[in-house]
């Protein structure tokens, strides 16, 4: 609970019971949540914890947990975030971004992500494609492009490219108008559109997009946008102040110097 709920100094909370399951090394644990402050209405959690001790069950989610709930996620991270990224090249303070083009969230997320960029200048902040196809249909192309941007013109590029995707994301809701806009972002960051077309069109591209989808899956991430910290994942589009709280406590739990 310290691990997860720490960042808040006004948090409280308090284990109303830890019973035994039919299930062997399955515990059900009752806490009570509130704040100091006594503006929050305290609030009943309840979760299973598993055998392993690392995870606890929550409605339908298996969740980390432990003293050190995020170190596996922070290691898979590490390894396989491959995204465009801005600031450190040191992995040290990792902030992965899983946003979609298409996702108006994703957009308004921007702002955040700019003010982390500006405010924490030792962090690795990467952008990680997770295109919702089912809803958004012309993600995926918009990933794939950005992803030949990044490949053809480094991560200054893609991140003007991205911004220019995001101003115009009203453009991508049909396939037209989702080419115009694309090759309008292209150009914008100093490319020729047809060459990045044609690299989006490739087997590759769309097998790069379908990886960064993977490391989604394999990180249970269940929304977007959802940023990464160190293998902590929080609403990137969360009240900016939360945010940064959260990062600078996740820095103090492992060990970071300012």
């Amino acid at each position: 609970m310290q691990a997860n709920l720490g960042f808040d100094p006004n948090a409280m909370w308090q284990v109303q019971a830890i019973q035994k399951t039919q299930i062997d090394g399955v515990n059900k644990v009752i806490v009570f949540v509130g704040d100091k402050t006594g503006k929050q209405q305290p609030y009943r959690f309840a979760f299973f914890t598993t055998p392993d001790q690392k995870h606890i069950i929550v409605g339908d989610r298996i969740v980390p947990f432990g003293d050190r709930p995020f170190a596996d996620y922070r290691a898979l991270i590490q390894q396989r975030a491959n995204g465009p990224f801005r600031g450190s090249p040191s992995k040290d303070l990792e902030l992965v971004e899983f946003a979609d083009f298409q996702c108006p969230h994703c957009k308004a997320a921007q702002a955040n992500m700019d003010k982390l960029v500006a405010d924490f200048p030792k962090a690795h902040i990467v952008f990680q494609n997770d295109p919702l196809v089912s809803i958004h249909p012309q993600s995926v192309t918009a990933a794939a492009y950005g992803l030949c941007v990044a490949k053809q013109a480094g991560s200054t590029a893609f991140f003007q490219f991205a911004s220019a995707v995001f101003d115009g994301q009203d453009g991508l809701g049909t396939p037209d108008g989702a080419t115009l806009t694309l090759n309008s972002a292209a150009t914008k960051a100093g490319l020729d559109p047809a060459k990045v077309a044609a690299c989006a069109a490739a087997p590759e591209t769309k097998a790069a997009v379908e990886s960064s989808v993977q490391l989604s899956k394999d990180l249970d991430i269940s929304s977007v946008p959802t940023l990464v910290i160190n293998g902590r994942q929080v609403p990137a589009n969360a009240p900016y102040d939360t945010l940064k709280q959260i990062i600078q406590y996740q820095e103090k739990m492992d060990g970071i110097a300012e």
